[in-house]
C-alpha cells in the first residue's frame, strides 16, 4: 500500500473552498524536519497523538508516509444542542505525504475519518523552496469543507472553514516555534530519516513474520494436545 495513493474525492454538493500561500523565513530542510515534530509545540495542544500507519522509500528515494493524528476539538454551542452528550468530542485524521527530496517539495493530504455527517474537511499542502530566496520555504494550502446536514450545512460549512483559518495561523506558528528549537541544523536530515523509514519497515516486517510462526506453532501444538485428549 502506497501512501497518497488514493485520495478521497470531495464530499457534498457544495464546500466551501480557502486558499492561502505562506512564506515562512525558514529552510526546506527545517521545515521537513519540524513537520515530524510539529505536534510538540505549545500552539498545537488540540492535537492528542499522531501515529505512522505507514511508511516506505520507493526506488526514486520519495518518502511516503501515512499517518493517523487524533484532536480534540470543541464543538460549537448550536453544535452542542444538534447532537447528544455522549458523541465524542475527538476527531480522527488520516495524513498522507509524499516527500521528494530531489526536487525538495512535500505534499500532504488530510481529511476526517469520523463526524463526517456533520462535516468532512479535506486539506491539500505543498511545500517547496521560495523562488526568491532559497532559504526560505513557500507553503501553499488548499481545503474544502463540506456538511450533508439538511438544512444547517451552510452554518457547518462557515464553522468549519473559519476554525481551519484559525488552525492555520496555529501551525504557522508552530513551524517557527519548532525551527527555533532545532537551531541553524535541523536535528535529522532527509537522508536520515529516509534511512531509519527503511530499517524500521525491515524490523517491523521481521517481528511481523517471527510473531506469524509463534502463533503459527502455538496453534499447531493447541491442535496436537485435542487430538491426543479425544484418542
Amino acid at each position: 500500500m502506497a501512501a497518497a495513493a488514493a485520495w478521497p474525492a470531495r464530499t457534498g454538493t457544495v464546500v466551501k473552498y480557502f486558499l492561502g500561500q505562506s512564506v515562512l523565513p525558514i529552510s526546506w530542510d527545517q521545515v521537513f524536519a519540524a513537520f515530524w515534530q510539529q505536534y510538540r509545540n505549545p500552539y498545537s495542544k488540540h492535537v492528542l497523538t499522531k501515529d505512522i500507519v505507514h511508511r516506505e522509500v520507493t526506488p526514486d528515494q520519495q518518502l511516503l508516509s501515512q499517518c493517523l493524528l487524533t484532536k480534540a476539538n470543541r464543538m460549537s454551542p448550536w453544535a452542542e444542542r444538534l447532537f447528544p452528550a455522549n458523541v465524542a468530542h475527538l476527531v480522527y485524521i488520516l495524513e498522507d505525504s509524499i516527500v521528494d527530496p530531489q526536487n525538495q517539495t512535500m505534499t500532504t493530504f488530510t481529511w476526517n475519518i469520523n463526524h463526517t455527517q456533520l462535516m468532512v474537511v479535506e486539506e491539500l499542502c505543498v511545500y517547496c523552496v521560495n523562488s526568491d530566496n532559497s532559504g526560505w520555504t513557500e507553503i501553499r494550502q488548499e481545503a474544502w469543507v463540506s456538511s450533508s446536514l439538511f438544512g444547517v450545512s451552510r452554518a457547518v460549512q462557515g464553522f468549519g472553514l473559519a476554525r481551519f483559518k484559525s488552525n492555520v495561523t496555529k501551525t504557522m506558528k508552530g513551524f517557527e516555534y519548532m525551527a527555533k528549537l532545532q537551531g541553524e541544523a535541523p536535528s535529522k536530515t532527509l537522508l536520515e530519516t529516509a534511512k531509519e523509514a527503511k530499517e524500521k519497515a525491515k524490523e517491523t516486517a521481521l517481528a511481523a513474520t517471527e510473531k506469524a510462526k509463534d502463533l503459527a506453532s502455538k496453534a499447531a501444538s493447541k491442535q496436537r494436545q485435542q487430538r491426543q485428549h479425544f484418542v
